[in-house]
């Protein structure tokens, strides 16, 4: 086998490492096991935390309502008369869910070009990033899983006019995102993981 050959095996081997998860870990009700299964994903969390300000409980109870920790999630397909496909509800993808829109804005603001939606430690620098500029834009602290939820599914400018009072499912689905993020901080106490 000739040297190049070996050199382009192992290059691909060690390439396969980084490949993202496109399954849910399991066990979603406990923060230490999510952990544990991707360690990955506590790197990635926390170095958003240093960079930004966002607790890692935070993003991870976010992540878990918008993609359940799924690499490629996307929003579901929508059809004509049931049959003929017109395309997605949006264009979110990825762990974070992000729109292309805001995504691109995240990338020229920060100079990560090549930053991917599949990759936790892009979707949470993203997310740290998103959540910093909604405490810049409207108060809300970054440890207010709450607050901070509604903002990032609302948008800024949404959350600022309220829109979220309109949907009560949203006011809904934030207080349980809240309520995550408590147990998941709790339980990376105990684990020791933060």
């Amino acid at each position: 086998m000739s040297r190049t050959f070996r050199i382009l095996v192992m290059a691909l081997l060690v390439g396969s490492c980084g490949v993202s998860n496109n399954s849910a870990p399991r066990n979603m009700d406990n923060a230490c096991s999510i952990v544990n299964q991707r360690p990955a994903y506590l790197k990635a969390f926390k170095a958003a935390e240093r960079k930004w300000g966002v607790p890692v409980h935070v993003q991870m109870a976010t992540i878990h309502q918008e993609s359940k920790f799924i690499a490629n999630a996307q929003t579901p397909m929508r059809y004509t008369l049931g049959v003929i496909p017109r395309g997605r509800q949006s264009s979110a993808y990825g762990y974070s869910q992000a729109l292309d829109g805001t995504w691109k804005e995240y990338q020229r603001a920060t100079g990560r070009f090549g930053a991917r939606r599949n990759n936790i430690r892009d979707a949470s620098d993203f997310m740290g990033w998103y959540m910093y500029n909604t405490k810049k834009k409207t108060g809300v602290s970054l440890s207010d899983t709450r607050n901070q939820y509604l903002a990032y599914h609302e948008g800024q400018t949404g959350f600022l006019r309220r829109s979220y009072l309109k949907k009560g499912w949203l006011v809904d689905v934030s207080n349980k995102v809240a309520s995550r993020g408590q147990m998941y901080q709790s339980q990376l106490k105990r684990c020791g993981k933060i």
